[in-house]
């Protein structure tokens, strides 16, 4: 039976958010501040279940990129992975490399970016957030659906639909994990932590 990995990027793959420290990276650790403060009362709301994960976090997304042009975007992604490899905790690249070895399907499923998480992982089909783009430019929306809680196994059975056919095997760290854990057919919860 073909086995299929499916890894969750921020706190199992990395050791931070990848979305607050991309911001850091591209806007500078003062606009950081500057940002959070004037949406905390929206992330408060979120972190306590009042106000959606997905709305906040592209308020959020515009606030920063909106009107970026794509192309810089995306070269900041790939400059992001080049200087932020610390990030990665070493047994989970390890694990990756393992089941790419092994001849299953490897993915990483992330409510972040796809823009900055593919660069760390040139040769794993990401399945994150896309962002929406007009003219060349972000809107600052997101074209799909934030990749956050039941929406990693709406992603995994849009690219996987027969579930009888492959062994799923998760890896994840938080709440927004939580559905894609139960739906594996073998789950690690916080792994690769010295």
């Amino acid at each position: 039976m073909k086995k299929i990995y499916a890894f969750d990027f921020d706190g199992t793959l990395t050791t931070r958010d990848s979305f607050l420290e991309f911001i850091r990276y591209v806007c500078g650790n003062w606009a950081l501040c500057k940002g959070i403060l004037r949406y905390s009362p929206l992330l408060v709301l979120m972190k306590l279940g009042l106000y959606p994960n997905w709305k906040a976090k592209q308020k959020v997304f515009a606030y920063f990129f909106k009107g970026m042009p794509l192309k810089d975007f995306a070269q900041q992604g790939r400059l992001f992975a080049l200087d932020r490899q610390h990030l990665l905790r070493p047994q989970g690249v390890d694990m990756v490399k393992q089941a790419q070895a092994g001849d299953a399907e490897v993915l990483i499923v992330s409510a972040s970016i796809d823009h900055w998480v593919q660069p760390f992982f040139p040769e794993v089909k990401v399945v994150g957030t896309q962002v929406e783009v007009e003219d060349g430019c972000l809107t600052g929306r997101f074209l799909t659906k934030n990749c956050y809680g039941q929406e990693k196994v709406n992603r995994i059975l849009a690219l996987y639909p027969h579930r009888n056919e492959y062994e799923l095997i998760a890896f994840g760290d938080s709440a927004g994990d939580k559905e894609l854990l139960a739906f594996a057919d073998e789950a690690h919860y916080k792994p690769f932590r010295v």
